[in-house]
């Protein structure tokens, strides 16, 4: 079922995070490799990495289960050319199959970040995210890292779960997707999700928090290449969808 209310919380999230543009743009640079062809992007929020493929001159197709953030999307990138469509998509619609039957195979690149933990049936949603897929198309999830991370962000965001890199390798495994790479993102990220989350008991991302993580994202970035992606906050997933 697709969302016509307004979810306060993960809005202003997401609004806190459209200003932290290091972090995006380090997000973006972490998937670009294996983005090709044509692209769809699950959970598109308000635009803030869809404003990443933008900048980098990719068309890409938008989605979003809530109608609110699809009316935003369609209003904030109006006149944009390289915004190729933005749909409403519920990717644990029972009826997927015959509702999304026109974009069905169509896509060389179907990715979500941060959406996947929101989904109570994530084999359901990774199995919808591959029937999107043309054969042979890359699929790349992004998700948080470590259940002994779960907080009281993640009770106010809605998640149901945390992952590790064995976790999300078997939901794709699930799903028969060859995977190409596994690895763990912005291990920086813990130490502030821990002591807001966990020890503070704060109910969402401290804007001021998020401003000055931003400013540091150029060492967080190194942090993560000397430790080889072996740690994070989050784990990035990218599979293949067999020819």
């Amino acid at each position: 079922m697709t969302r016509s209310t307004i979810d306060e919380v993960g809005l202003s999230t997401l609004e806190n995070l459209s200003v932290v543009d290091r972090l995006n743009g380090w997000m973006f640079e972490s998937i670009q490799p294996f983005v090709k062809g044509r692209v769809l992007e699950i959970g598109s929020g308000i635009g803030n990495i869809s404003d990443c493929f933008v900048k980098n001159n990719y068309p890409i197709t938008l989605s979003d289960y809530s109608d609110h953030y699809c009316n935003y999307l369609d209003k904030k990138f109006t006149n944009q050319p390289l915004i190729e469509g933005i749909f409403q998509i519920d990717l644990a619609d029972a009826d997927f199959d015959s509702r999304y039957n026109l974009l069905i195979g169509k896509f060389d690149t179907v990715f979500a970040l941060n959406v996947v933990e929101h989904i109570k049936d994530d084999h359901l949603a990774i199995a919808n995210c591959r029937k999107l897929l043309k054969p042979g198309g890359n699929l790349i999830i992004l998700v948080p890292a470590y259940q002994t991370l779960y907080n009281s962000f993640d009770v106010e965001l809605e998640h149901f779960r945390r992952y590790t890199r064995k976790s999300v390798t078997e939901l794709f495994n699930s799903q028969q997707i060859h995977i190409l790479q596994t690895r763990y993102f912005n291990m920086a990220g813990i130490l502030g999700w821990f002591v807001s989350g966990t020890i503070l008991r704060k109910k969402q991302l401290p804007s001021g928090q998020l401003s000055f993580y931003n400013k540091l994202v150029p060492i967080f970035r190194i942090l993560d290449q000397v430790t080889f992606n072996q740690v994070g906050l989050s784990v990035i997933i990218v599979g293949q969808k067999p020819e």
